[in-house]
């Protein structure tokens, strides 16, 4: 498969493992990210651009993640 310079949001939280509800609000909150690419109404994330953002701010990254499910039988 193609490696795709730009993802929807949804694409791009299933291709991170990301939080929809915390991904949609730093995208909407945040006004200056170097990731969103603007095509008419509709927001874009620049992949190689998202990458170096997540690495570079690891707190948030770590923020983002979705958590993990944990079995309701296990102790």
């Amino acid at each position: 498969m193609r490696k795709r310079i730009f993802l929807n949001p949804e694409e791009a939280i299933e291709l991170f493992n990301l939080n929809r509800r915390k991904f949609y609000r730093l995208i909407k909150e945040e006004k200056q990210l170097g990731f969103i690419a603007l095509y008419g109404s509709r927001r874009l994330v620049i992949r190689g651009e998202f990458e170096k953002y997540l690495e570079a701010n690891p707190k948030i990254k770590e923020g983002l993640k979705n958590a993990s499910r944990k079995n309701k039988d296990t102790p």
